[in-house]
């Protein structure tokens, strides 16, 4: 790939923009390419916290482990765990307890296939090395402005 500046030009690009442009591209292929298999990028992660779960997960730790991801907030992501219950994806008990129904461990696996898929496209030409160093410095970056973000 041929990139946008000179190294000379690019020490001096604003990291704002780009971070900006690397999410915007990322995420609108993620959910565009999850859209084609009928879900959104919340209801994936619904259904990857409870198939991958060492224990039973309630509707609230679901919650609170992923309303903070790309601003879904709580709300957002009760109606994304309602939908994912229509779907007949999972099933939720009178404890709140979610459990993937034989259905959706069929589509978790479908699904899970094309995010290994997407990984692979994303990771095409960089190093788990740059990969890395460029997550680290992301992270610093957070910490230098006063930003806050959390991933399980």
């Amino acid at each position: 790939m041929e990139f946008s500046h000179s190294d000379a030009e690019l020490i001096e690009q604003p990291i704002g923009y780009w971070a900006w442009a690397a999410y915007k591209a990322v995420v609108t292929r993620t959910r565009g390419a999850l859209a084609e298999k009928g879900t959104t990028q919340p209801q994936w992660w619904i259904l990857a916290q409870v198939a991958r779960a060492d224990h039973v997960k309630t509707r609230g730790e679901v919650t609170d482990t992923h309303s903070g991801y790309l601003d879904v907030g709580g709300a957002g992501m009760a109606e994304e765990i309602d939908a994912t219950i229509a779907h007949g994806w999972i099933t939720e008990d009178a404890g709140e307890r979610l459990s993937l129904t034989a259905t959706g461990k069929g589509f978790f696996g479908e699904v899970a296939a094309l995010q290994r898929e997407l990984w692979a496209e994303r990771h095409a030409g960089v190093s788990d090395e740059d990969y890395l160093t460029t997550l680290k410095v992301l992270q610093r970056f957070i910490h230098n402005t006063g930003g806050h973000a959390w991933h399980h």
